[in-house]
């Protein structure tokens, strides 16, 4: 293997990832001497602090360097990215630190070092690697640069000249991870800049990030990078890098507002609240300092603004933290100390003295109460939005009359224009338990469409219900619930409600709902819809649980009980049974049909019923397989005393059985099977599978695929349908629903498991293709990796079954021919040809192996390799098939497009004789696809599209004119089928743009492109 195909890199790695590595028992100095080391050592002490750790980031990637078993190679180096996040924002508030004064550390000398000693093994290496490079020998250049990290990792030339190797070989991302390298040993912090610029534009956003920490780690002068950085951290979502960055921001310019900003909401996220109101409190006192007379020169835009920049909005954001944050003083003190200032009177010291807020009175309310006489109302203007601030705050504190104060003069103003101040004031008299005060406000908001929601609904209704209005209450609910009926919430709530009404049969129907609706959620939804009950109900239920168990023991029911509620039950399904079925042809009624969409309904609740009986009943539901069911309620035999012959006889059977444990286990299926039933109350096996099919259809055409794959994938582990064909049924039915919801590698997992089970059968492989037919999401999931390795398994056992059959053994449980490690087929394999549970007739035999090629696997091979542009091994697997099956026009389809699409891969070393092979397989391609059909329309777009691929526009356009002439003639007998003429039309108007002819163009968008 060449050192290119070494260092291949995946094109999503956003880390450092090359297949370089170290010989084993290679260290990264190389060859120097002790001496050489010590004085390395020397050197790194006298760097400076920030390029001494990047030196050392370097070091600990080259330590990292795992070893490469090829003694048949130069060993390479093999690095992994091993610094983490976690680790560079240390390292990043460490350089905060230091930029600030606090925590230096001691440096001998902070001049630059002047670089490594090489040795002169190492410096003829390098110059024999620059010259390869000069003189193009591209492979040459990275076989000797490799050699030359090898020896000494920290040779700067080395790196860079391998990245601009892997740059002309057209692999950006190898080059950018190589210059990365090479950067740790430069200290230039614009080049780090640069390396993180480029790191962005490809999608590695971490590198990015780590690229800007360096940058700044060289040049904290660099504001620029600190923006970048917090802006990649918040486009990924890394809020905590974000806040750092922003924070050193913070530092470099303290107190910017447009920095506040940024950092605001991150904080919010990551829930430091109190750093967030620390960092505007301190910006509060540092622009009320500045500019004390409340106004300022706005250094961005020159012009005089309200605070110097700090206004009314930073004032309401910090208030709002406050009050968040339950500290409501503190939001008090801000609102009336802050549009003071704002006002020009951060010198009336006069009002801290107050307790109240009659600063801001617009009227003289609080005669008469005494404190008039020591300061009058100051009846200065507050903006709305802060006196609601200040309503919340004092509504919350418990100083209920000053708040009350405000938010009347707050809920003066225009519903529509305040509606969420007028929720939030709302809310906090219903915090406070003040349901009267909060009552009509809910009120006001619900009456009008466009500030009405569900929760003011929900809190006029509970205002009402904690008032003692249930009936108000209850009409509340039921206006809801006819809005949305699937508020579960909302139902219990009415139920309580009813109940209290004595309306119980109301309440007895609404929780009936909510427990039908909550069956049919996903259980995996539901445990992540309520993650905390689990543990919190295991801890109040285990007295329960033995309670309920006493009173099981001592409440059992009888024998004639259970005969008597199985009865009641199998009648019950018998009834919904023969409701189904009467609603069935009301459903098949055109869509729209009158009386359609009611049965559909009404046959959907009813046959829910029915599914989720059948999958609680755990008799249909056991853990062994090997027994079918038997009844809900199996008689059993009367036993009788044994003798001792009997009981010797006994255990001599069950030590046969576990001896012969196949043979017997294929006759206990059979006595089993005897006792078995066919059906489940009354109705059959095979009208419950019917059921649970067109129940599953029905979900999934109403959008709801994934309860139906969960309903089929449930039935497809009962006992009652252990059967091949009932389990390839199921299996069909799965496949279906998945095609209708576009899920393909649904579709490919069923049928993988069809390839398996029916061995050496080409119809699951048929199938496969069928299902697959067209589209991205179709593709996608015909070239996945899995499927092609399956096949090639596959593909491997009919080649060994046909030239090798002594290397196949059958293996009884899976019922599988496999492959004998040891090359020698297992004596007996096939005197054990059934496995356990499975019915031992003719047609679960074990399959005989095919005794010729069969070019059908190695077709379908072939066809996932041409999907995904492999044309040299798509030219392998095809011409096996043609060999096969020479007179397939699809097989010969299949090789033209490949030679073609080889033929135009710069690998190719004969492109001509690639095109004359294509031609040929196309050439009988249509030799035999003529034979088959009457109008070939295909054949002449296929030569048109090939002739296309060429560059011969004037014998692809005689083609697909050939198509357009065709469909025109079938389009007189049906004007529905157009064939492949829009196809034909459409790569036909792309020569003519080509070539200059747009008014033909403009013909055939007319004529065949146009809906």
């Amino acid at each position: 293997m060449t050192p290119t195909e070494d260092v291949e890199v995946e094109d999503d790695v956003s880390v450092f990832s090359e297949d370089l590595e170290f010989e084993e028992g290679s260290s990264y100095s190389g060859s120097h001497s002790s001496d050489g080391e010590q004085e390395s050592n020397n050197e790194n002490l006298e760097l400076p602090g920030a390029e001494l750790r990047i030196e050392g980031d370097f070091n600990r990637l080259v330590q990292n360097i795992r070893l490469a078993d090829d003694s048949s190679a130069v060993g390479v180096l093999g690095k992994e990215w091993d610094l983490s996040i976690e680790e560079q924002e240390v390292e990043f508030r460490d350089d905060l630190r230091a930029a600030s004064g606090i925590g230096k550390r001691r440096q001998k000398h902070l001049g630059r070092r002047p670089g490594v000693m090489l040795s002169q093994q190492v410096k003829a290496l390098i110059g024999e690697g620059n010259q390869a490079y000069i003189d193009g020998k591209i492979q040459d250049s990275i076989r000797i640069m490799q050699e030359v990290i090898r020896i000494e990792p920290r040779a700067t030339s080395a790196w860079s000249v391998l990245a601009n190797c892997y740059h002309d070989l057209g692999q950006p991302q190898k080059a950018l991870q190589l210059r990365i390298m090479g950067a740790h040993l430069h200290h230039d912090a614009e080049e780090w800049e640069r390396l993180a610029k480029e790191s962005r534009e490809l999608g590695f956003n971490q590198q990015a990030l780590y690229c800007y920490g360096k940058v700044h780690s060289l040049d904290q002068s660099n504001l620029n990078a600190l923006w970048d950085r917090a802006a990649l951290a918040k486009e990924i979502g890394d809020n905590r890098t974000a806040r750092n960055s922003l924070l050193a921001l913070l530092r470099r310019v303290p107190h910017d507002l447009a920095v506040l900003e940024e950092l605001r909401p991150t904080l919010i996220e990551l829930s430091d609240l109190s750093l967030c109101a620390e960092l505007y409190e301190a910006a509060l006192a540092h622009y009320s300092a500045t500019f004390q007379v409340g106004h300022g020169i706005n250094p961005e835009t020159g012009q005089e603004v309200p605070g110097g920049g700090y206004g009314i909005m930073e004032i309401l954001v910090l208030a709002d933290l406050y009050n968040t944050m339950g500290d409501y003083e503190k939001a008090i003190r801000v609102i009336r100390s802050g549009c003071r200032w704002l006002q020009g009177r951060g010198s009336q010291k006069l009002w801290d003295s107050c307790e109240d807020d009659r600063e801001y009175d617009e009227t003289d309310w609080r005669t008469g109460n005494g404190r008039e006489r020591e300061l009058p109302p100051g009846k200065y203007p507050l903006d709305v939005n802060a006196r609601h601030r200040l309503a919340i705050a004092r509504i919350k504190n418990g100083d209920i009359e000053e708040g009350m104060a405000h938010a009347t003069i707050v809920l003066g103003q225009e519903i529509v224009d305040y509606a969420p101040l007028f929720v939030e004031i709302a809310d906090a008299y219903f915090d406070r338990e003040m349901y009267a005060q909060a009552r009509p406000i809910y009120e006001m908001l619900g009456q009008d469409a466009g500030t009405s929601s569900l929760h003011v609904l929900l809190q006029v209704a509970t205002c009402y219900h904690m008032l003692g209005q249930l009936q108000d209450a209850a009409e509340v609910y039921e206006t809801i619930l006819s809005l949305d009926s699937s508020l579960n919430d909302v139902k219990m709530r009415l139920a309580g409600i009813y109940e209290v009404l004595h309306e119980p049969r109301k309440a007895l129907d609404l929780v009936y709902q909510v427990i039908d609706s909550r069956k049919r959620r996903p259980r995996d939804a539901a445990a992540s819809a309520h993650p905390a009950e689990g543990p919190s109900s295991s801890l109040f239920e285990e007295s329960t649980a033995k309670k309920k168990s006493k009173v099981s023991k001592t409440g059992r029911l009888t024998l004639p009980q259970l005969h008597e509620l199985e009865r009641k039950k199998e009648e019950e399904v018998r009834r919904g049974y023969k409701l189904l079925r009467e609603l069935w042809p009301k459903m098949l009624l055109p869509q729209g049909a009158e009386g359609q969409e009611l049965a559909e309904r009404e046959w959907l609740l009813e046959a829910e019923k029915l599914v989720d009986m059948f999958r609680e009943t755990r008799n249909l539901f056991r853990t062994s397989r090997s027994n079918p069911f038997r009844g809900m309620l199996p008689k059993r035999a009367k036993q009788s005393a044994k003798t001792t012959e009997e009981s010797e006889d006994e255990m001599a059977s069950r030590l046969h059985l576990d001896i012969e444990r196949v043979r017997l286990s294929h006759d206990r299926a059979n006595e089993s099977s005897k006792a078995a039933v066919d059906n489940f109350r009354s109705v059959t096996f095979d009208n419950w599978l019917r059921l649970f099919m067109q129940y599953a259809f029905l979900l999934t055409k109403r959008g709801e695929y994934e309860l139906a794959d969960e309903v089929l994938n449930h039935v497809l582990i009962s006992n009652a349908y252990v059967d091949r064909q009932s389990q390839d049924t199921i299996r069909l039915a799965l496949i279906a629903c998945a095609i209708y919801a576009q899920r393909y590698p649904v579709v490919v997992e069923h049928c993988r498991k069809f390839i398996v089970i029916h061995q050496f059968n080409n119809e699951p492989l048929r199938m496969l293709c069928a299902c697959l037919a067209s589209g991205y999401r179709a593709t996608d999931a015909f070239i996945a990796s899995t499927l092609q390795k399956h096949l090639f398994r596959e593909m491997r056992l009919y080649d060994a079954a046909v030239h090798n059959k002594e290397a196949l053994k059958w293996n009884a449980i899976p019922r599988r021919w496999g492959m004998n490690k040891s090359g020698e087929a297992d004596e007996g394999a096939e005197d054990e040809p059934n496995a356990e549970g499975v019915e031992g007739d003719e047609k679960n035999a074990a399959p005989q192996p095919p005794t010729k090629d069969d070019p059908v696997i190695y077709a379908l091979y072939g066809h996932i390799c041409l999907a995904g542009k492999s044309y040299q091994s798509t030219l392998f697997y095809l011409l096996h098939a043609y060999d096969y099956c020479p007179n397939d026009p699809m097989i010969c389809l299949g090789l033209a497009i490949a030679s073609m699409g080889r033929a135009m891969q710069r690998q190719s070393d004969n492109r001509h004789h690639l095109v004359a092979q294509a031609m040929a397989f196309l050439t009988r391609y249509r030799v035999l696809r003529q034979a088959d059909v009457a109008e070939f329309d295909e054949v002449e777009y296929n030569f048109g599209r090939a002739f296309q691929q060429l560059g011969l526009h004037s014998l692809a356009v005689r083609h697909y004119e050939r198509v357009l002439d065709i469909a025109e003639r079938r389009m007189r007998i049906n004007p529905d089928d157009v064939g492949f003429a829009r196809e034909a039309a459409y790569n036909l108007s792309l020569i003519f743009v080509t070539t200059g002819a747009n008014a033909l163009a403009e013909d055939l968008y007319r004529h065949w492109l146009t809906l």
